[in-house]
């Protein structure tokens, strides 16, 4: 994680998020490849080309997020093109965070860490879901260790979608009289931030821990409260853009300890917001480098929003 900060406070606050479905693309980028899966491999390459460091060498983005999701829909060919993106992202330079999502016991949990932290799909960091139990967290956690690569995790805490309020801020006294106040994302909140005292021995000199959160930026009035109960722990933050989260929101998040925003749909679609480009679509005219550059420009457009509006906050 400290590889994520430290190239987070180099080339800004952004996240591309390379959750590409293949719906994203125009007919004829579609149609000039073979596969859908070869198409989007082919706009992921030329958005990675264009948000690497230039000749200043910074970048227009802190990392890359590839949602694997996506990828999975597509069959075999589908998860050759994860990979072959994961590769993509990190020979351009940037860290990569595999939104997968994982959260499971025992051996199955130590696949899914051996799967995503080594092999065709290593990432250097990963999303996990806490919510079916903390020993669900311990095999992905040992990965964190120096001598088994240092890798990064970020752990679901306080997610973007509206549905969150059915489990994550669930009183917890509905069930105890013990936690006055205190809600089910309070719970995993409190065993991430006794992980990162753990790694705080372990990492002595490290600012921040490998062990992370995913904090969504849709919801204003609890993001100064989490940005203030979890000081230490970097924050992945989803719904900025097209799910309707302000940059002044993910300003807070982004305090202290800092974070990365991820922004997904509000890049790789941008090229649907251009006039002229709309035009050349319907002529079926339109092409990856069209397409691309559209998508470079929106991250470059992030970008700057994320940090005046942190600068706004400091000031």
């Amino acid at each position: 994680m400290q590889c994520l900060q430290e190239s987070g406070i180099k080339n800004g606050p952004l996240c591309v998020g390379l959750d590409t479905d293949p719906s994203y693309l125009p007919q004829s980028v579609l149609a000039a490849y073979s596969s859908a899966a070869q198409a989007v491999v082919a706009y992921n390459k030329a958005i990675i080309q264009r948000i690497a460091a230039d000749s200043s060498g910074v970048a227009l983005a802190a990392c890359c997020k590839v949602q694997i999701a996506y990828y999975e829909a597509m069959g075999l060919e589908g998860l050759g093109a994860y990979a072959e993106t994961l590769r993509a992202v990190k020979a351009a330079g940037l860290p990569v965070i595999a939104d997968i999502k994982r959260g499971d016991i025992a051996d199955t949990a130590r696949a899914y860490a051996r799967a995503h932290f080594s092999g065709d799909f290593e990432a250097d960091i990963i999303t996990i879901n806490p919510y079916m139990g903390f020993d669900t967290l311990e095999p992905f956690v040992e990965y964190a260790h120096p001598d088994k690569g240092g890798k990064g995790m970020f752990v679901l805490l306080r997610t973007s979608n509206p549905g969150m309020v059915h489990l994550e801020r669930l009183p917890l006294d509905k069930f105890t009289a013990n936690f006055d106040g205190e809600v089910v994302l309070d719970r995993v909140g409190g065993e991430l931030s006794r992980l990162e005292t753990l790694f705080k021995e372990i990492y002595p000199a490290a600012t921040c821990s490998p062990v992370g959160s995913v904090v969504g930026c849709t919801e204003e009035s609890d993001a100064r409260q989490l940005r203030d109960a979890y000081p230490h722990l970097y924050f992945l933050i989803p719904g900025y853009g097209a799910q309707g989260g302000a940059a002044r929101i993910a300003a807070t998040l982004l305090d202290k300890a800092g974070g990365t925003v991820n922004s997904s749909r509000g890049i790789l679609c941008a090229w649907k917001k251009d006039e002229g480009l709309a035009a050349k679509a319907a002529d079926n005219r339109l092409t990856v480098e069209d397409i691309a550059d559209a998508a470079a420009t929106a991250a470059a457009t992030s970008k700057a929003e994320l940090l005046d509006a942190v600068r706004q906050l400091q000031a």
